[in-house]
């Protein structure tokens, strides 16, 4: 049965409906900068909202949520109608995008960490599935537009969904109420991903094992 509205919004569901909007605009912002038309820009966006989920509803062997409830399709059709009529005032912060970006990726960690202790999985794998749920949706997104996945940079990304999860299981053992744990990984994630970019907190890169005779740097 598709269920179009809830009488009664859990604070998950809450979260998985805001972080469904912003990784929704996250990925039409990207796909704008292709040149993207708008259903193109759509799905983008969707399947920077829904990817991570579905990947982890596979794993967990559960009916991918989206099919369940049309409301995650709608969302991103506000996300691009938000954007097209205000695009000027979402984005004329140059960093909006980014935000947008972090915003979604600690409120889907904390999803998917949720549902997947719901189903009786141990703490670790619950971790593995948040990180999967809000980085995975992005690493599709990339792929699509032809960039190489965030991922798989530098920047610190997977890893907060892993320092958040780790929280997130301090905090469950602890006692505290869902909502406070909830709320207390998120902005774990959140806090992770900004600071990191804005001191510039990076993993070091892979060198060749077999250095490229090419490869200037590698002669340096």
């Amino acid at each position: 049965m598709i269920m179009l509205y809830s009488s009664a919004l859990g604070f998950t569901t809450i979260l998985d409906l805001l972080g469904t909007f912003a990784f929704a605009v996250s990925g039409i912002r990207w796909a704008s900068t292709k040149k993207f038309d708008w259903f193109g820009a759509y799905v983008i966006g969707l399947v920077t909202a829904i990817g991570g989920g579905t990947t982890r509803d596979l794993l967990l062997n559960v009916t991918p949520f989206w099919m369940q409830d049309a409301t995650y399709l709608i969302i991103t059709g506000v996300a691009l109608l938000a954007t097209l009529l205000f695009r000027n005032g979402l984005f004329r912060w140059g960093r909006a995008l980014f935000l947008f970006d972090s915003i979604g990726l600690g409120l889907f960690t904390v999803v998917g960490i949720g549902k997947s202790l719901e189903a009786g999985f141990p703490f670790w794998v619950c971790i593995m599935m948040g990180a999967i749920t809000g980085s995975v949706g992005g690493v599709i997104r990339d792929v699509l537009l032809n960039e190489i996945p965030l991922l798989f940079r530098k920047d610190i990304y997977a890893l907060a969904c892993i320092a958040g999860g780790i929280v997130y299981m301090i905090c469950y053992r602890s006692g505290l109420s869902a909502s406070l744990t909830e709320l207390l990984a998120a902005l774990t994630v959140i806090s992770i991903r900004i600071i990191a970019v804005r001191y510039h907190v990076q993993l070091p890169f892979l060198k060749p094992l077999h250095p490229d005779p090419d490869n200037k740097e590698d002669k340096e």
